[in-house]
């Protein structure tokens, strides 16, 4: 796996023998984050969620550091890859926030005068997976979906900031996959129609990856595209041009409910292409293959579902 050209670095977790390890990624490869950071002048993160505490200090440091790597510190590059970011404060994701995927879902009047920006959670603990074998199908579920996001992840305090200042706020980007259990989504049976949690909070159902990119490397994030196939055969293709409610009008609205932290997330919406409106679902043995320009390519393999503690 090669850093996407564009930038000079970029972040991620690996697993090593006593856990995980932050990382830096140059062309060169992957190198140990802590004594990297200690060489460019910096006291060293021991995770890379640690370094939003000061997103600015960190990202100079990074640059600085990205450009003297020392051969000591270098990693196996063929370590799996957890989630980048272990682990978010909060998961905020915006639902059907693209154009032609409120089409396909069959809703009535796609304009943005007729939509209204909404959240949902995804419990960052639970949910949040690097690549490979780490999505279990969840319990009970005959509908699981897919759905590419490009993932905005906080690098300041934000509190009721406006659209024209929000993307002052973001400290770069990674790749996330909504899996989502269509069928536990829904209860028509109960006044208020759906279950957000049973629908889309389920165990390993939020991998994140493969990489980290500072904001500083992406020229415009409404212009990427993104991509997603399931055993080879491409299911979205879009770009995140169509989303209805821009990244920075996302973190305006999100940012008037609640505190957003340094290190959360948010979702940004998926585009069309997901299974649902053909009744095409995943099943356990099934590849997806998320890509976005800039970031790379993030894969996972679905498992049997997981009980117990095991």
């Amino acid at each position: 796996m090669t850093l996407p050209e564009g930038g000079s670095w970029a972040l991620a977790t690996v697993a090593g023998n006593g856990g995980s390890i932050a990382c830096i990624e140059t062309a060169d490869g992957l190198f140990a984050l802590a004594p990297t950071l200690q060489r460019a002048g910096h006291p060293g993160a021991d995770s890379v969620a640690a370094l939003f505490a000061d997103w600015p200090a960190a990202e100079a440091a990074l640059t600085r550091a990205a450009a003297a790597t020392d051969p000591a510190d270098a990693l196996d590059p063929a370590l799996p890859r957890l989630a980048p970011i272990l682990y978010p404060g909060k998961v905020l994701c915006a639902g059907a926030n693209y154009y032609r995927h409120l089409v396909e879902m069959g809703v009535p009047d796609p304009r943005k005068e007729a939509q209204r920006l909404f959240f949902f959670f995804k419990p960052a603990r639970n949910a949040v997976v690097g690549e490979g074998e780490t999505v279990h199908m969840p319990l009970d579920t005959k509908a699981f979906d897919w759905e590419v996001e490009l993932a905005a992840v906080i690098g300041r305090t934000a509190r009721a900031v406006s659209p024209e200042d929000a993307m002052s706020y973001v400290a770069g980007y990674t790749i996330a996959i909504d899996f989502s259990a269509r069928d536990l989504n829904r209860a028509p049976e109960t006044f208020y129609k759906l279950d957000w949690v049973a629908g889309k909070a389920q165990e390993s159902c939020c991998p994140m990856g493969p990489r980290f990119i500072p904001a500083s490397s992406v020229p415009d994030p409404q212009a990427l595209a993104l991509k997603l196939s399931v055993n080879g055969e491409p299911k979205q293709d879009d770009t995140t041009g169509d989303m209805i409610f821009s990244i920075a009008e996302q973190i305006a609205t999100a940012s008037r409910i609640m505190t957003l932290d340094p290190g959360d997330v948010i979702l940004t919406g998926t585009p069309a292409g997901v299974g649902v409106p053909k009744g095409t679902f995943l099943s356990v043995g099934d590849r997806v293959d998320a890509q976005i320009e800039h970031i790379g390519t993030l894969s996972t393999t679905i498992q049997p579902p997981k009980t117990g503690t095991a």
